[in-house]
């Protein structure tokens, strides 16, 4: 296409999408690749941004940079920790990104966004427009809840077109930030019915749970609902233990939780506890440090009604263990389940609602 004469498209609707993000330009700081995959765009732009070493593999008389390198670059971005890909193109490129991060066991992990500039999008990973893709990201940044969903990737069937015949074929899904869509029961008044909803979070839970692992419930009653659901007599204030749909042990100490999750897959399932937001360090004393870091970040999953979290006016979740290295590692955002099939990100971190440098 570029010896026929054509344009590249990509960086200027990028730049339509950072104008859109020229208004929260002090919340974020961008991890971007050489030359035209970021750096170029960002270097013009007064935006924050770090460059990852990643030389060109295919080199001409123009910089030209292949699939490959766009999958090179996701598996560095993944190793950043960034909260967010955020990237220009088409179809192709969203099976690039989708086949890096399936091959990292990470797809269903990695946030991503799509800013549509390619010749065929049937894709869902997209924003409509690339200020559409901007106004998310806004959004995600300034603290306003934002819903993550499983978003298609589609591309062209070649036999098919090659037939005459237009035809898409499914690849796969990633997470995409959407604005927040209210999925679970409402009153009239468009507020939450808060019984309705725990029931719709619970169920969510344990359709997702898996044998043979240990889940512990941290205390509160948005978890209590989850353990009601399975039927097992679990603590309120306390933490509790649950193999296989069964309670193997109750109301444990923080040695007792060490011992049985330090060698054996777990999963935390923990809710917002305490009006300022606190996720850990307030009322869950027993998820020390060394139990949270035998658990895994990638492995705890937080529960909360959107009327809970609103309820926080816009303010990070806070995490306050006693480690300031492990507090620090949460900085960022992490998914919230909401409701059945309903998740949303929402930011960790005292700092995050003011720099917000994890977002790339």
């Amino acid at each position: 296409a570029l010896a026929r004469g054509a344009l590249p498209r990509s960086g200027e609707k990028a730049g339509r999408c950072l104008k859109v993000l020229e208004r929260v330009k002090e919340q974020l700081h961008f991890v971007c690749c050489p030359g035209a995959m970021g750096a170029d765009l960002l270097s013009s732009s007064g935006f924050s941004y770090s460059v990852l070493d990643l030389p060109q593999t295919v080199r001409g008389e123009r910089e030209q940079w292949s699939a490959k390198d766009t999958e090179r670059a996701v598996n560095l971005l993944w190793r950043e920790g960034v909260d967010l890909i955020l990237f220009a193109g088409g179809d192709g490129t969203a099976r690039n990104i989708f086949d890096a991060l399936d091959g990292l066991g990470a797809a269903h992990r990695q946030v991503v966004l799509g800013i549509p500039a390619g010749v065929k999008i049937h894709s869902s990973v997209y924003g409509v427009t690339p200020e559409a893709a901007g106004g998310v990201v806004q959004k995600l940044v300034t603290g306003e809840i934002v819903s993550l969903v499983a978003a298609e990737v589609r591309d062209i069937d070649e036999d098919a077109f090659r037939s005459g015949r237009v035809s898409t074929r499914f690849y796969g899904e990633l997470q995409v930030p959407v604005e927040a869509v209210y999925m679970q029961h409402v009153k009239n008044s468009g507020r939450e019915v808060e019984a309705l909803v725990l029931q719709d979070i619970a169920a969510d839970v344990v359709e997702s749970m898996e044998d043979g692992v240990y889940y512990v419930f941290a205390p509160g009653s948005t978890t209590m609902a989850v353990t009601d659901l399975l039927h097992v007599d679990a603590t309120l204030l306390g933490v509790d233990v649950v193999l296989d749909e069964a309670l193997v042990a109750k109301d444990v100490i923080e040695s007792q939780l060490y011992e049985l999750v330090a060698n054996h897959k777990t999963k935390l399932v923990i809710t917002v506890i305490g009006g300022q937001g606190h996720l850990l360090g307030r009322g869950n004393q027993q998820l020390s440090p060394r139990v949270i870091r035998a658990i895994g970040k990638e492995n705890i999953v937080v529960i909360a009604t959107k009327s809970k979290l609103q309820e926080l006016g816009n303010r990070p979740l806070l995490v306050d263990s006693g480690d300031p290295q492990l507090d620090k590692a949460f900085n960022g955002f992490i998914p919230v389940v909401t409701g059945y099939e309903d998740t949303i990100l929402y930011p960790v971190g005292v700092d995050v609602g003011v720099n917000c440098q994890n977002l790339s």
